[in-house]
């Protein structure tokens, strides 16, 4: 990309994508074209076209997503796998009409399977049955992903795809009925704390395993890999490191400067037991991340202090 490259963030006022403009304006990128749900419905097969043959961006960051957790994503199963297939379909095909030169489809560390040996290779991609809670969000990313290689294969498309692990940060969403395991956490402690609640409830054992990554980190990979990457294979993009369920809600506790206990609800569904990503084809390109993770959350949470109206939700 050149630095006055026309390129398109679509979804860019969201966890990714306002990032990815971050990391974008950083490197000194100057074209950007942003557009609001206001100005642009991605659902709207029709709007997408006539965008695409208006503004005939070079290159385009599809982090555009219908995004939750166990809850949302359990109890709307059907608007998470409708939701994504036609924004992924109406921005993949746009962008192959309009001859954009490069596309970098954001899919989810949730498409690997359930049970997958740890750390997930790429390799590992439907090798096995999908977690039960998110699998109708995870076929839709797999489908994108098919979508970029058949392109790549039928048409010559450069479209690559990226498998962010759990992200968080700023522009998260914090609302209890679709906020992540991060974020919802990190709420329930601020509120627990407020109202001098005894103790705070979370749901599982606390014995999962998860990856976390700043989402600052995952727009500095993002911009990496469009100006270095090319493959039609999907690349891993995470820590390399994890922490158990247990170990972040303390992390969250100190954190918030809560006192009071935790509770953990076992008759909630944990999830998958571990989810750790092998992240060696994205270091022996020589991208590692920078933000720690107990650095990453003093950041998130001095962010949802000054922004908490705007990140209820």
């Amino acid at each position: 990309m050149k630095k006055d490259s026309k390129i398109y963030i679509a979804g860019h006022r969201g966890l990714v994508g306002s990032a990815i403009v971050r990391q974008l304006q950083k490197s000194g990128y100057s074209n950007l074209l942003l557009r609001t749900r206001e100005e642009l419905e991605l659902l709207d097969t029709a709007a997408v076209k006539a965008f695409f043959e208006t503004e005939r961006p070079e290159y385009v960051f599809l982090a555009a997503a219908r995004v939750g957790g166990i809850l949302a994503n359990n109890t709307m199963p059907a608007d998470f796998i409708r939701e994504n297939l036609i924004v992924q379909t109406n921005v993949l095909h746009q962008a192959h009409e309009s001859g954009v030169k490069k596309l970098l489809f954001l899919g989810s560390s949730c498409i690997y399977p359930k049970m997958a040996p740890q750390p997930i290779k790429e390799e590992y991609l439907m090798s096995g049955p999908l977690e039960e809670t998110n699998s109708a969000y995870a076929i839709a990313k797999i489908a994108g992903i098919e979508m970029c290689q058949a392109y790549r294969r039928q048409y010559g498309s450069n479209f690559i795809s990226i498998m962010p692990t759990n992200l968080y940060g700023p522009n998260d969403n914090f609302s209890p009925e679709r906020a992540h395991v991060l974020p919802a956490l990190l709420r329930r402690f601020h509120e627990a704390n407020l109202s001098k609640a005894s103790s705070v409830q979370v749901w599982g054992t606390g014995a999962p395993k998860r990856e976390f990554l700043h989402v600052d980190d995952l727009g500095s990979a993002a911009v990496f890999l469009m100006e270095r990457y090319d493959e039609p294979d999907i690349i891993n993009v995470g820590t390399g490191e994890d922490v158990s369920i247990k170990e972040l809600a303390e992390l969250i506790r100190m954190t918030v400067g809560y006192e009071g206990d935790i509770v953990w609800d076992s008759s909630k569904p944990d999830g998958t037991p571990r989810k750790l990503l092998d992240v060696s084809k994205l270091h022996s390109l020589g991208w590692q991340h920078a933000i720690a993770l107990p650095d990453g959350l003093k950041n998130t949470y001095e962010w949802y202090k000054a922004n908490i109206e705007s990140a209820r939700g």
